[in-house]
């Protein structure tokens, strides 16, 4: 997201004004971190409103409003991630955008969103070589997807491309998405720079197996994660099983769990200090 906002700023898009987004995911902190910078070095005068949800984590609306961020929440049905919910938050950050002074930072359809993962994919493949089997990751625009593939082909690989969401919004594969509780992805829409022709398959994994895997990846491997990092893991094990020995499959692990403490992903299954799985 920081090279849409470098763009639009070389094109004198961005003169002192305030930013509007609406997400659940990683868009919030690229965004308001390149903010508070600069707010800090006093260029661009930028502020920022973000449209967001009782659904999403708390703790990421205390830290954006900590960093004097302006958080509109819009109420969900019993804190489930819904297509109603979604569509409601981009009315209401369609309908900011067109007040003086303000500019949407729009993921759903800028293409600098899925050119800003291409270095990851390139970066990927000069790390573990070209001969990676298959990438799998979750979907929300499906800009992380399929960007970092782009990026690991220019590189030289080609690997096999499968994409995920939970199977309690299973757009892609029932067409029908549905109510659920993790952040970023399944957002009940078909994702906009997702490209069926490239896909092998696409999969659905329960969101309750993703819980499980984030408090197995922190007891177990150190590893401190969201719940769409505990989806990929989860469905990369799966797949590693199911295509044998010496063959590499690459997933991603999207976020921090210090985004999630206080929610249903680590508070309810912390005893004595320790985690129970």
């Amino acid at each position: 997201m920081s090279q849409r906002i470098n763009r639009v700023r070389s094109q004198s898009v961005l003169q002192p004004c305030r930013l509007i987004t609406r997400s659940a995911a990683q868009l919030f902190s690229a965004i308001f971190h390149y903010c508070d910078r600069t707010f800090v070095s006093a260029v661009l005068g930028l502020r920022f409103t973000a449209v967001f949800s009782d659904a999403f984590s708390e703790s990421k609306r205390l830290a954006m409003q900590a960093f004097g961020a302006e958080v509109l929440v819009e109420p969900s049905e019993n804190g489930r991630i819904t297509p109603e919910l979604i569509a409601r938050m981009k009315a209401r950050a369609y309908a900011l955008a067109k007040e003086p002074g303000s500019y949407y930072a729009d993921q759903f359809g800028s293409p600098d969103v899925r050119a800003g993962y291409k270095p990851m994919g390139r970066e990927i493949v000069k790390a573990l070589g070209a001969d990676i089997n298959m990438f799998v990751a979750a979907v929300g625009t499906g800009a992380a997807l399929m960007g970092t593939v782009d990026g690991m082909r220019a590189a030289g690989a080609n690997p096999a491309v499968i994409a995920l969401e939970p199977l309690q919004s299973a757009l892609l594969t029932t067409g029908k998405g549905g109510p659920h509780r993790i952040e970023g992805i399944g957002v009940g829409f078909a994702p906009p720079f997702i490209d069926q022709s490239q896909l092998r398959e696409v999969r659905a994994i329960d969101e309750e197996r993703a819980f499980v895997m984030c408090r197995r990846l922190a007891r177990e491997a150190g590893v401190f994660c969201g719940g769409s990092t505990g989806l990929n893991v989860a469905a990369a094990i799966d797949l590693a099983a199911e295509m044998g020995p010496g063959k590499r499959i690459v997933t991603l692990g999207c976020d921090s769990g210090a985004k999630y403490l206080g929610g249903h992903i680590y508070e309810d299954h912390a005893t004595s200090g320790c985690l129970n799985i």
